[in-house]
């Protein structure tokens, strides 16, 4: 097969991988990169596969993509899961009053927790969490902000 053929697979071939892959891992996002990887592969081997494999050897691509995706997932689900089981927000909060102000809200709360408790990372945080590590960064942020304004307040009540 030739780059002008791998050009025809693609557009004889395209929708029907992407469908496929769609069925099998039933997200849209994680579809079209199990699509775009079974096309780079054949474009990887497009001296070795013959047109006539087509369009049965995309598909055997996208079915292993999508059973290492739904490997991955069981296992970080299986994390998280563990994770879950360990971390006891009731305990942890008591032991940390300033985590009780009514200023922070639960996001914030489980960052600071996570983060200056537990000792997470950035990374970490958002893994467990399902946030993006920028709005992890700014939760922690905001809410040390939050934090400082409610201990210059109890400062001040505590002096007057």
């Amino acid at each position: 097969m030739e780059i002008e053929e791998f050009e025809g697979a693609y557009r004889r071939h395209g929708a029907a991988v992407l469908g496929y892959a769609r069925r099998c891992v039933g997200r849209p996002d994680v579809a079209e990169e199990i699509a775009s990887q079974a096309f780079l592969e054949l474009f990887r081997n497009v001296e070795r596969i013959d047109e006539q494999q087509l369009p049965s050897w995309l598909y055997a691509v996208v079915k292993n993509r999508a059973i290492d995706y739904w490997r991955h997932h069981k296992l970080e689900t299986e994390f998280a899961e563990r994770q879950r089981d360990v971390f006891q927000p009731a305990e942890l909060s008591a032991d940390w009053g300033l985590l009780e102000s009514r200023d922070l809200n639960a996001a914030h709360r489980i960052c600071l927790t996570l983060r200056y408790v537990h000792g997470m990372s950035r990374e970490e945080i958002a893994t467990f969490t399902g946030l993006r590590e920028t709005q992890v960064k700014g939760y922690l942020r905001y809410g040390l902000e939050l934090l400082r304004k409610t201990l210059a307040e109890r400062r001040g009540e505590a002096q007057g």
